[in-house]
């Protein structure tokens, strides 16, 4: 690994900002038409995230920008490069398709900006890229080592049977995963998910990411998975995944977890489907440590939508430090205030300022882009350190600043 870039392509990078800024999606545009020529390249990838518009391309884009812009200062770089290394490996992203995604982008920098992508832009470019691959195919390394080594670990895909399946709600079922050869499982950090190799038929091979939504138990592991109008996957496993069915799991991986430290409270706030983390944390620290602090705030539609909602205020009224609120956008009929739910309404930021400790706590935070893009943002500017705001969202990890 290269222990540093040289000074020219250090300057030829920040020469080409400009560029980047103005045509960035275009170029990750079309290194994705390149790059997924290839097969086995493009089964890694979630197709709908893909396309014209699509989030990776504009992830992939920002990504590539914020490298540039900090090409003398790569430190500010390293959670986000921690995040892409857990990905990688939840995908089972190895070595050898490094090369595949470097000619692609050499290839598209020369399509989209033309003459200007002279040769030795492109070298700069290449010596650039291949620090930054060198970097994560070293971390990637390190975590494919730590999960298989670890008690109940595994490298690769392993088989896992369906144990049980349960309807939540409406749109969200739980599947209870133990592996076909009965031995252990690894312990999960609570919040990481699992990421699955599912062959449709008719349809091809696909790879998704679902959170764990249980407590680490070294047995088994749950998923609570939303049933997507369009979502080729998740109706899948509604509708034709049944219980003995066996599928393909990946270790679990993900940056966004329950840090073991801490003694400060701790606010789980979450919207729709991105309970199914928090799910795992209020589970932990119930068994963890009963009198805790934990704020548990939930916002979905309605009752019929809300998932889990009487296993939660079962884990709570057992625990004297734990509380919880829930809210319902539009109440239905049958949904009782006090039963069902607590408030009407969206969560705001004032109702969190004046029921939870949001100055002293670690605050975790898992919805849709639109509630995230309101509460990362809204809690930095109300005060809360950085360091304490720890979010995961589904999909890719495009600019929720945006």
């Amino acid at each position: 690994m290269a222990r540093e870039l040289s000074a020219a392509t250090k300057a030829i990078v920040k020469v080409t900002v400009p560029a980047l800024a103005a045509h960035g999606t275009d170029i990750t545009a079309a290194m994705y038409l390149l790059l997924f020529k290839n097969e086995e390249v493009r089964n890694l990838f979630n197709q709908s995230n893909q396309g014209e518009g699509g989030g990776q391309t504009r992830a992939l884009a920002q990504a590539i920008l914020a490298y540039a812009q900090n090409i003398d200062n790569l430190a500010v770089l390293g959670p986000a490069v921690e995040r892409i290394a857990q990905k990688h490996v939840g995908l089972q992203i190895l070595p050898h398709h490094y090369p595949y995604v470097a000619d692609a982008l050499l290839a598209a920098i020369k399509q989209v900006l033309g003459d200007a992508a002279t040769d030795e832009v492109l070298a700069a470019w290449g010596e650039a890229y291949w620090f930054l691959a060198d970097i994560l195919i070293g971390r990637e390394k390190q975590v494919y080592e730590e999960l298989s080594s670890a008690e109940g670990g595994w490298s690769g895909w392993r088989r896992f049977r369906i144990a049980g399946k349960q309807r939540e709600s409406d749109i969200i079922t739980s599947f209870v995963l133990e592996p076909e050869d009965h031995e252990a499982v690894v312990r999960h950090l609570p919040g990481q998910y699992l990421t699955f190799r599912i062959a449709v038929p008719g349809r091809g091979e696909y790879r998704r990411n679902y959170s764990i939504s249980s407590a680490p138990n070294g047995k088994t592991y749950r998923i609570s998975v939303k049933r997507e109008p369009l979502g080729v996957i998740s109706n899948y496993l509604h509708d034709s995944v049944m219980e003995g069915d066996v599928l393909d799991i990946a270790p679990p991986a993900g940056d966004f977890f329950l840090k073991e430290d801490t003694t400060r409270p701790i606010v789980l706030l979450s919207g729709g489907v991105g309970l199914t983390p928090m799910i795992s944390m209020l589970e932990t620290m119930t068994a963890r440590d009963g009198n805790a602090s934990v704020y548990y705030v939930h916002g979905a539609e309605d009752g019929r939508v809300h998932a889990m909602g009487e296993h939660v205020r079962k884990l709570i009224f057992a625990h004297e430090g734990m509380r919880s609120a829930i809210f319902y956008r539009t109440p239905h009929s049958e949904d009782r205030k006090g039963v069902h739910y607590d408030q009407e309404g969206f969560v705001t930021l004032e109702w969190l300022s004046e029921n939870t400790p949001l100055k002293e706590a670690d605050i975790y935070l898992c919805g849709p882009k639109p509630f995230l893009a309101v509460f990362v943002n809204g809690l930095a500017k109300a005060g809360v350190p950085k360091d304490r705001i720890h979010y995961e969202f589904f999909g890719p990890a495009d600019d929720l600043a945006a």
